[in-house]
């Protein structure tokens, strides 16, 4: 079902639809372990998306405070790594 009645609108909801199934698809397939292969977004959206987080500033650094088990620090760490970044 469309979101509205204009062409305009569905057509640019219909592009940010694509786009975001091919990040999600990427990310599966790229930089997440292997359980998630099979995962739909909703999953994907809760256990990465959705992680209590607080930006701590402590001596002169950024620092990102996760509320997650070590498991997933470290497989998120590892895809952070995979991902190809240019900076």
């Amino acid at each position: 079902m469309l979101p509205s009645k204009y062409f305009g609108v569905n057509a640019a909801w219909l592009r940010l639809a694509a786009i975001s199934h091919n990040v999600l698809t990427a990310l599966k397939r790229l930089p997440l372990p292997a359980e998630l292969l099979t995962a739909r977004p909703k999953r994907l959206r809760f256990l990465i998306l959705h992680t209590p987080g607080r930006l701590v500033h402590h001596a002169r650094k950024l620092v990102l405070r996760v509320a997650a088990t070590l498991e997933w620090i470290a497989a998120w760490r590892n895809a952070i790594q995979l991902l190809p970044l240019r900076v």
